[in-house]
């Protein structure tokens, strides 16, 4: 294969990626790593690399547009990414020691999690219960809805706090965003209405994925004649699912798709990491 075909596979491969992950709002990575070490057999560590940059591309591209609408709790997003940081790096040192196959096996898994996960119908949680950390921390906020700005608290901080570390354990050791992750902690856990929890989670990811790809540099992980054509397609990608999604009423059916293509992925990771074969 001359390296003009493996670019064009990873620009149009990334591109999907990038289509899908904006689509349902999990991310490309989930696509980008299994193309570039199932198709393209490239070492998983590279794939991880590359998939982080992508990560902190697309996060800095969209993140920017909910801050400056008011949707993204920045103060909660900062003091969440203390764990989610301190996670990442353990999860990127631990990923430079463990066989690539387990890493697989792990990421099969993380997959499947993730394509249950959004098929699951979102309810919106408006809290207004004064938690004691939350006030002292002044994590509470609010958001603007079609008639003004909705108030909302924070609860069970400690809980969502723990979450975020094995979320940024998880995004280190395979270069992904963990969103799905981000989002059960701030949704679930901590009673923030989805919207928001959705929006932080995309503010978190980049900074989260910076703290696990420095690791990746420092070991020689990050090719940039990789990464390039991933960020570029996954880029083009993003925005074209952004339009979609603009203009269609429903993204059920998407996330169906999503789920089918996931599931698929995650089955061949697993395969190939418990037979040794990545």
């Amino acid at each position: 294969m001359t390296i003009l075909v493996f670019t064009l596979i990873i620009l149009i491969g990334a591109y999907f990626a990038g289509l899908l992950g904006s689509l349902t709002g999990l991310g490309g990575g989930f696509v980008i790593i299994p193309l570039l070490t199932l198709v393209l057999h490239v070492d998983i560590h590279y794939a991880i690399g590359a998939s982080l940059v992508s990560v902190i591309a697309t996060s800095s591209g969209s993140a920017a547009a909910f801050v400056k609408e008011g949707i993204t709790n920045l103060r909660l997003g900062m003091f969440l990414e203390i764990a989610t940081t301190a996670g990442a790096m353990c999860g990127a040192i631990l990923a430079t020691h463990i066989p690539t196959s387990y890493i697989a096996v792990i990421f099969g898994l993380i997959l499947i999690f993730s394509a249950l996960l959004s098929l699951k119908k979102k309810a919106e949680n408006i809290v207004r219960e004064k938690s004691y950390l939350a006030e002292k921390l002044k994590l509470s906020g609010s958001y603007p809805g079609n008639n003004g700005a909705i108030d909302y608290s924070v609860t069970r901080v400690g809980g969502g706090f723990v979450m975020m570390i094995f979320a940024g354990i998880i995004s280190g050791l395979l270069g992904i965003g963990s969103g799905a992750l981000k989002v059960i902690a701030m949704d679930t856990i901590m009673r923030i209405p989805f919207k928001v929890s959705t929006t932080t989670s995309n503010f978190m990811i980049g900074v989260t994925a910076s703290a696990s790809a420095v690791v990746y540099l420092q070991r020689g992980y990050i090719s940039p004649g990789l990464s390039m054509p991933v960020v570029i397609g996954v880029l083009a990608g993003a925005f074209t699912g952004s339009k979609i999604l603009v203009q269609s009423t429903s993204s059920r059916w998407l996330r169906y798709i999503f789920a089918i293509v996931i599931s698929a992925l995650a089955v061949q990771m697993i395969y190939h990491g418990v037979t040794g074969k990545i």
